[in-house]
């Protein structure tokens, strides 16, 4: 893990970088060169004066590598003849706007919470979008949080990108392909967690990975009524699911009573309102609730009879993330109890989130399922890995837990949403998430530095 050192200026008019103390390099007096993000300065380089375990950066070297006079903390290391000055993360996103409190929208407090871990971490992260772009001087304007408010400040392309874009239009844009290309092939700059999945795709790679079947709900591409009949037939239930929606908007779920011979179908309407409706036909239910919408749109996906709570279906959501060193860890774990009548468990839809302590009273039972959830979490990272393309660092799983105990993967989503970070208990876990995600460029910037033909998409 990079130690972080406290950094001091100091006026001078020549560039000088004052190693810390405990900087332990093997040919520190060999370093005339000090690099930060994309920007090399050749820089005189020596130990501290005073013996401090502090940087210290002169006004003329901070000028020259675009160092912003506010951060106050940097990670250091040596590699032929050149010191790195903390990682320079760009954090790239969409829908920024006119207004100095909330430039990203909506979005702002997010990337604020986001920016705060900056000391802890010696990163020097920041925001920006492709209009901040100085492709002809090499440059960013980007959007920096001290505490104090959003500043804008211009600096050196980075050493690696984090893909924050909001939604799959934004993603679509051909000018961000144009600008993760050019960043990446000509500047040789890692962009992780690219694009959103497709969940019929991910399903359809893992299906053949024998590592992950056990945890994988049948699922299809829509093909006819007939196929839902049948499956109906085999599972009693299934959920039509848009094949790119998000938050639980357009899910449906068709269960079938063979007593009665009748179907259901539970939905939420345009106007938020939860619905149950009855046909005798699963042609007529078809014909009904999806008369204005195609449903080559949607995946028929198995329905589980997952364990509930008071009547109410719980669903649980485990996020991941790659640390410092690369490796997976589980960085949360909460349960989400169905609103009632909700056909999702999602917050917008009456959801509540719950710790597993909460849904769990008996510690054996609760111990058993969190094992398991956290093992399937990361065996299935794992395999997500492996089978799509690009630097993959955080995932969110979906998980049911059905009477058995067995374990089911949902839905993963790469852009996972915080919604239940607003759980009381689950507040230092927000903050190890936030911690994780910038941890990660670490690794890739370390990587592409000591192995620059491997980050070559």
């Amino acid at each position: 893990m990079l130690k972080t050192y406290k950094v001091e200026h100091f006026q001078d008019e020549a560039c000088i970088l004052y190693i810390p103390s405990g900087f332990v390099v093997d040919d520190d007096q060999g370093a005339g060169t000090v690099i930060l993000g994309t920007k090399r300065q050749p820089a005189l380089c020596r130990r501290h004066p005073n013996g401090r375990n502090v940087i210290g950066i002169s006004s003329a070297l901070a000028k020259s590598l675009y160092l912003p006079g506010k951060v106050d903390s940097l990670s250091l290391f040596y590699k032929d003849g050149c010191l790195y000055t903390g990682v320079l993360i760009g954090i790239f996103t969409a829908g920024f706007t006119s207004f100095r409190l909330s430039p990203i929208g909506e979005r702002s407090y997010f990337f604020k919470k986001l920016l705060s871990v900056q000391s802890s971490l010696g990163v020097v992260p920041f925001v920006f979008g492709e209009r901040h772009i100085d492709w002809e001087n090499g440059r960013i304007k980007g959007y920096f949080h001290f505490g104090e408010g959003w500043e804008i400040e211009e600096i050196p392309f980075p050493n690696v990108i984090y893909d924050r874009l909001p939604n799959r239009r934004s993603e679509k844009r051909k000018t961000y392909q144009t600008i993760k290309e050019r960043l990446q092939r000509e500047y040789g700059i890692p962009w992780y967690n690219p694009g959103f999945f497709n969940k019929l795709d991910l399903f359809e790679r893992l299906e053949n990975d024998d590592a992950v079947q056990q945890f994988l709900p049948e699922t299809h591409r829509f093909q006819s009524l007939e196929e839902i009949e049948r499956m109906l037939t085999r599972y009693q239930q299934v959920y039509l699911k848009p094949k790119n929606g998000s938050l639980g908007k357009g899910i449906h779920k068709i269960t079938y009573s063979r007593s009665l011979q009748e179907y259901y179908c539970r939905f939420r309407d345009e106007g938020n309102q939860n619905r149950l409706l009855k046909f005798k036909t699963l042609e007529q239910l078809v014909n009904a609730v999806f008369k204005h919408r195609s449903l080559d749109n949607f995946i028929v996906q198995q329905g589980i009879p997952l364990l509930k709570e008071n009547n109410r279906v719980i669903d649980f959501r485990v996020h991941t993330n790659k640390d410092e060193e690369g490796n997976w860890q589980v960085s949360a774990v909460a349960g989400k109890v169905a609103g009632s009548g909700s056909v999702t468990t999602h917050a917008n839809n009456g959801g509540e989130i719950k710790i597993l302590a909460e849904l769990f009273p008996d510690e054996e039972e609760r111990q058993f399922i969190e094992d398991a959830l956290r093992e399937a979490a990361l065996i299935l990272s794992h395999a997500i890995e492996r089978n799509l393309e690009g630097f993959i660092g955080e995932i969110g799983f979906d998980f049911g837990v059905d009477e058995n105990h067995h374990i089911w993967m949902f839905e993963a989503n790469s852009k996972p949403g915080r919604s239940i970070f607003s759980h009381p208990h689950l507040k230092s876990f927000d903050l190890l998430t936030r911690k994780l995600a910038l941890s990660f460029g670490v690794f890739l910037t370390k990587q592409s530095l000591n192995h620059p033909e491997e980050m070559i998409p």
